[in-house]
């Protein structure tokens, strides 16, 4: 046993023996030791390359290892590292006024979190405390963060365990899932028309008096990157509007050029009352989020004291990342580079639904994407079931395996592939990621039942 290896052993060790792993049983487990990271490039102790495709947790937006966020935070940290959030320091304000700048419409204050999830929760608070309402409507297949509140907001399954103390005044409707309509239509638009009216009859049904908000994502992320139909966004608006109801768009995943344009919101011409960011804010370099709001909100407590507060809200080193993100992100041109090679990936994974019957359907904007597994396009089966049980996960615990072996870091999460790498990625390196997903999906295609 090399020296190396004793070393990276005993760190793997320390880390299991002293460390709790998220989303886990700890038990067994086997965690990649990360020594460092470059580019769309993650380098472990023993010298392998790992192509990250996902941006880790789709956040690195800029890739890895970018040393301007360095010499940012370096740089504040020598003039000032942290403050009460009573204090103004200049960066604040920069950071402010630069999201002013970007963010849609009439979006113009922001209040500073340390994650999205807090983004989340602060964002329902001032929902609710703004229209003295308590109903927070949300979508069933959709992921809004850990803590409580936030995952109360969220159907995703992993709230399942903490069900009996779920936060009260959170109800779930059906997302516009065209694959797999729940209502049988036969196209995105009519799939949509459904849920919009399915949303309107639970508006009814819950009192529209009693509605805050309606949350939902900018663009669908974790829960298996559903697209929204046209026009879908500008009728919600209408219908917000309608009841008096406040629209709240989670862009924690999918900001910050993720998807082609610099917020997902933007693809639909419409402005939320509240818009919540994070992970590609500071491309995850500092832990860092924010809620901005329109000018009505605003100006709402102007004399009315905000009922909201963080220790380390607009902390300056935060801010200091976050801003120069920001201009690497335009600097460099990293919007049009997610959409030019978005366009690349689906003409590419295109080519790979022809080689292997067991992609069912690709959808992606951007660079934020997910490739959907069935053992039969016909039937749509899933290979591997929706919230699955350990003994149906075989294909998935398989497929991850294979991935890992290859040198990939991206998320197989029952029947999908998720491919959302960091968007500095290049034609070169798509194809070399495409290559490992299809050597992946060979497994997949085991499974295949249909004709």
């Amino acid at each position: 046993m090399s020296e190396l290896n004793t070393a990276s052993k005993e760190v793997i060790q320390n880390n299991l023996d002293y460390t709790l792993f998220s989303w886990s049983k700890q038990a067994g487990l086997d965690p990649i030791h990360a020594e460092r990271a470059e580019g769309v490039y993650i380098y472990t102790a023993d010298g392998s390359k790992i192509i990250d495709f996902s941006s880790q947790l789709m956040n690195v937006n800029i890739g890895h290892g970018n040393q301007r966020i360095t010499k940012a935070v370096s740089d504040q940290m020598e003039k000032l590292s942290y403050v009460y959030p009573g204090m103004a320091t200049e960066i604040r304000g920069k950071l402010g006024k630069k999201l002013k700048e970007i963010t849609p419409g009439n979006l113009s204050k922001a209040f500073f979190t340390v994650s999205g999830a807090e983004g989340i929760e602060n964002a329902i608070k001032l929902a609710r405390i703004y229209t003295g309402r308590h109903t927070i409507i949300s979508h069933y297949r959709s992921y809004h963060g850990a803590t409580n509140g936030a995952m109360s907001a969220g159907g995703d399954p992993r709230r399942f365990p903490m069900n009996v103390t779920v936060a009260p005044h959170f109800v779930h409707v059906e997302n516009p899932y065209a694959y797999r309509c729940p209502w049988g239509t036969g196209s995105l638009e009519e799939c949509g028309e459904m849920a919009l009216a399915q949303l309107e009859r639970v508006i009814k049904f819950e009192n529209p008096n009693s509605v805050a908000a309606i949350l939902f994502e900018g663009e669908s992320g974790s829960s298996g990157c559903i697209k929204y139909p046209p026009n879908y966004w500008k009728k919600l608006r209408i219908i917000a509007d309608k009841y008096g109801i406040l629209l709240i768009d989670d862009e924690v995943m999918s900001g910050f050029g993720r998807t082609g344009k610099m917020f997902g919101i933007d693809h639909h011409d419409t402005t939320p009352d509240i818009m919540v960011l994070a992970k590609g804010l500071t491309s995850a370099y500092i832990p860092f989020g924010a809620m901005m709001v329109s000018d009505k909100i605003a100006k709402h407590f102007d004399d009315i004291p905000l009922a909201l507060g963080l220790t380390c809200s607009a902390h300056p080193v935060a801010c200091a990342a976050a801003l120069e993100n920001i201009r690497v992100i335009e600097e460099d041109h990293l919007v049009e580079n997610a959409a030019k090679m978005g366009e690349y990936m689906e003409q590419e994974v295109a080519k790979l639904m022809e080689k292997h019957p067991s992609i069912g359907d690709f959808r992606n904007t951007g660079l934020f994407g997910c490739i959907e597994l069935v053992k039969d396009r016909v039937t749509k089966e899933p290979v591997t079931p929706w919230n699955a049980s350990p003994g149906e996960m075989e294909p998935t615990l398989r497929m991850a395996s294979k991935m890992k072996e290859l040198g990939m870091f991206t998320f197989v999460r029952w029947n999908w592939i998720f491919i959302a790498p960091p968007l500095i990625i290049t034609k070169e390196q798509i194809d070399e990621g495409l290559n490992i997903v299809s050597q992946v999906i060979e497994i997949a295609d085991e499974y295949y039942t249909g004709s």
